[in-house]
């Protein structure tokens, strides 16, 4: 039996391109904000190899907040400026972490993550959540990945209805 992500593309930009019209599929005609997310949390997860979370954090009460995800059960509250996730929505920028141990102040979920890449979301200029993958591999996340990841972040900002959207 083959495993989902055995049948994406092992070209990294051809697995992104890939990915980024399923997304736009799946998009088509919902702008719901956690269906959205649920699926492409399993999207992902069932497209992209050495990775063993992946989910959205989104901001709530001025923290971040676990939202849809794919794998073990992790951290439910992150503060802003803590951590990878809570680190990428202070400064507003991708964090790709090649040894999350090397990493000041890393919040550790899953023993067996070893790199990470955090993707911010916004709405409005602002940063509303971020876009958070693990990987139990050191150094599995490029510029490849960042720039496929902000793509797909691109079509979550503008294919989701954020204006009403509230956490907890």
């Amino acid at each position: 039996m083959h495993q989902l992500n055995d049948l994406y593309p092992e070209d990294k930009k051809e697995c992104y391109k890939l990915l980024h019209s399923q997304l736009k599929a799946l998009l088509d005609n919902e702008i719901n904000v956690i269906p959205n997310l649920s699926n492409t949390s399993a999207l992902l997860n069932g497209a992209l190899k050495d990775i063993n979370w992946v989910g959205f954090y989104l901001i709530h009460n001025e923290e971040l907040l676990l939202g849809p995800f794919q794998g073990k059960p992790a951290c439910i509250h992150i503060k802003i400026g803590k951590g990878v996730c809570g680190t990428a929505v202070f400064k507003n920028e991708v964090q790709v972490v090649k040894d999350v141990h090397e990493f000041s102040g890393h919040i550790p979920c899953d023993s067996a993550s070893k790199s990470e890449i955090v993707i911010p979301i916004h709405f409005s200029e602002k940063v509303i959540g971020v876009l958070d993958i693990d990987s139990p591999v050191l150094n599995r996340f490029d510029e490849m990945d960042k720039e496929g990841l902000e793509e797909l972040v691109k079509l979550l900002e503008h294919g989701c209805n954020w204006t009403n959207f509230k956490m907890g």
